[in-house]
């Protein structure tokens, strides 16, 4: 595999329709929002569809869900241990960070993309990888709407109980509709130094175009929520004269003329400035 040799810009807009994108646990479980009113999904949420597209891919992922588990690992305490190139690192006298690194970006796509802290309880070394993707939080173009439905549970949840009773009580919380659009970028020098390359950029540009696949949940239902545009630039060389929030700002979302509560795609003109010596490969969803 090469290494990567050109950066990557790139920017995505995702639409939810009765849906909650990214729940607050601090905050009942509501979808997302700042304090303007704004729907946000994070980082962390996106980056974690990723890994779960390319585990989907058959790609080996370090940071995997429990639920989503494909080799037994319990923690990733466990799975570093488990990886035999890693033990072999481990053993020496005196652990060489850089080769304990190296050997873990070979091993996962998700380490050599993202970077990982491996820090564990009894380990004699941390070790601490920079990964070269990088992507920002997800915002709303429009404040959001969050509606709150109440439900009820018609089944006992425990035994005791004559007859068939609501229970218990609950709130679900979703979106009618919002727009959301997020940026990222892919830096060639920390490409390097995790060993990313051209392959693998190309996979996490098909995992973000495919990034709600076998993701349905209660709270995303299929179809729920899908990705509409993927702007994916791909600069000429490693270091290009213009700087990713300039290549982020050509995208430009906002409300249609005489639209005051927004119901679809259709509602937004979306707008793509040119920039010298830069056209972005498009994916229409």
């Amino acid at each position: 595999m090469s290494t990567l040799q050109n950066k990557i810009d790139f920017s995505v807009i995702i639409t939810a329709r009765n849906a909650n994108p990214n729940g607050d646990p601090l905050n009942g479980n509501r979808p997302r929002e700042n304090y303007d009113g704004y729907g946000e999904i994070s980082d962390v949420c996106i980056k974690r569809k990723i890994r779960n597209r390319l585990q989907d891919m058959g790609e080996k992922i370090f940071v995997q869900s429990d639920d989503r588990c494909d080799d037994g690992n319990k923690s990733l305490h466990d799975r570093a241990k488990a990886c035999e190139a890693l033990a072999q690192v481990s053993r020496q006298k005196n652990t060489d960070r850089d080769e304990y690194a190296r050997a873990a970006c070979e091993e996962w796509i998700d380490v050599r993309s993202f970077g990982q802290v491996f820090a564990f309880k009894g380990d004699s070394v941390s070790v601490g990888v920079r990964g070269p993707v990088s992507i920002q939080q997800a915002e709303s173009v429009s404040p959001v709407d969050v509606v709150s439905m109440q439900i009820t549970k018609s089944v006992n949840g425990e035994s005791g109980k004559d007859g068939k009773a609501s229970d218990t009580m609950g709130t679900k919380h979703r979106v009618d509709f919002a727009m959301y659009v997020f940026h990222g970028s892919i830096n060639c020098q920390l490409a390097e130094k995790t060993g990313f390359s051209e392959e693998d950029a190309e996979k996490i540009k098909y995992a973000i175009e495919t990034l709600f696949e076998n993701d349905c949940s209660s709270a995303r239902p299929e179809g729920s929520m899908e990705v509409r545009r993927v702007y994916w630039y791909k600069h000429d060389c490693k270091t290009p004269k213009h700087s990713s929030a300039k290549v982020h700002r050509l995208l430009k979302v906002s409300l249609k003329e005489g639209v005051d509560r927004p119901r679809s795609f259709d509602d937004y003109d979306i707008i793509l400035d040119s920039i010298d010596g830069l056209s972005p490969e498009i994916y229409e969803g």
